[in-house]
């Protein structure tokens, strides 16, 4: 795996992470790449809540994967807390090169850390290659998801 670097994004990394979540064709009509102001914005706000955690991966400098991971105290299930994971992305010279794993796990142990009873996340239904990947983690597609665009 080489060197590699598991660590909060700052600023300076919102346009690798914006290119990859615009690289594949439901990105590409969803992302814009050429206006980092939102994005910025967002980070911003992300960074200032300990709830949630934009991380990248960093090879020689340079950024190859990303992910949010979200802490979400509840009620339900006797209380317990779960996370979120969302937006995870590899630079497309990075696939199969198991740092996606290495991502997900992160995600894993610092839910752990966080005390989290369950580990969650979606994926488009067009992504039949993420949803495999997903299941050989150990994620089972258990819900059906709803989304409505505001």
């Amino acid at each position: 795996m080489g060197d590699l670097e598991i660590r909060p994004a700052v600023a300076d990394d919102v346009s690798a992470i914006v290119t990859m979540l615009a690289d594949d064709p439901l990105g590409a009509q969803r992302e814009s790449p050429n206006d980092l102001t939102p994005y910025l914005t967002a980070l911003e706000r992300i960074s200032g809540d300990p709830n949630q955690h934009v991380v990248v991966a960093v090879r020689e400098g340079r950024v190859v994967g990303t992910l949010q991971l979200t802490i979400i105290p509840g009620l339900s299930r006797k209380g317990a807390t779960r996370s979120v994971i969302e937006g995870v992305r590899i630079h497309a010279d990075e696939r199969g090169s198991g740092l996606g794993t290495r991502l997900i796990q992160w995600a894993i142990d610092t839910s752990r850390r966080q005390d989290c009873r369950l580990v969650q996340l979606t994926s488009d239904a067009t992504r039949t290659d993420a949803h495999r990947f997903y299941e050989r983690l150990g994620f089972e597609a258990s819900h059906v998801g709803f989304k409505l665009p505001l």
